[in-house]
């Protein structure tokens, strides 16, 4: 079977979700530059995530799952998942709890990073996600493994993968995943032709 295993800041949401959370708690200015440099590789995925998390984390987590839910989506990949979520898995390195609400919108099977959760603020992050065990989970029940992302903390998941696909729908994809893709898409529609080619 083919999986399609998608990232899910700015492939699958218009926007990316961390900077959303520090705008709306004003925590901007600690949170812009760590995003910037973590897209573009200059700071590793794990350690740009846990000081994000430790600026964020005292954010009120339903409040925070509140305001990802409205964040708008991808309609057209949003759609091919709809129309085909057997084939579908979202590997995202947010925080679940952070998310949920999310994920349940766009209706398939997801893995993220796990957090404890105490008072409604994160106390402690359990769980890092490497979404590259995503795709060798899959590979090694039989599929074709198809991953579509645009951060540099996809790189070593779209190497592993059978295609990978990166995207330029909100920025640039970073030049490590550049470097890897089989295929380099810029808008919605291209992507959709070629997920349906693949599928």
């Amino acid at each position: 079977m083919v999986k399609f295993i998608f990232d899910l800041d700015g492939t699958l949401t218009k926007k990316e979700t961390l900077p959303i959370i520090s705008d709306y708690f004003s925590l901007q200015e600690k949170i812009a530059e760590l995003t910037t440099q973590t897209v573009q590789g200059n700071i590793p995925f794990v350690e740009s995530f846990i000081r994000r998390v430790s600026i964020l984390g005292k954010c009120p987590v339903s409040e925070v799952s509140e305001l990802l839910a409205k964040v708008e989506l991808h309609e057209n990949v949003h759609s091919f998942i709809s129309a085909n979520p057997e084939h579908c898995v979202i590997a995202t390195g947010n925080l679940l709890c952070w998310v949920d609400k999310t994920i349940r919108k766009i209706g398939c099977k997801a893995y993220c990073s796990e957090a404890s959760v105490e008072n409604d603020t994160v106390t402690k992050i359990i769980f890092i996600l490497r979404k590259e065990a995503v795709v060798d989970y899959y590979k090694k029940q039989g599929d074709f493994v198809v991953f579509i992302g645009d951060g540099n903390n996809d790189m070593e998941a779209m190497r592993l993968a059978d295609v990978s696909i990166a995207t330029g729908l909100i920025h640039a994809p970073a030049n490590s995943v550049l470097a890897v893709a089989d295929y380099a898409v810029y808008n919605e529609e291209a992507l959709c032709r070629l997920l349906n080619q693949l599928l």
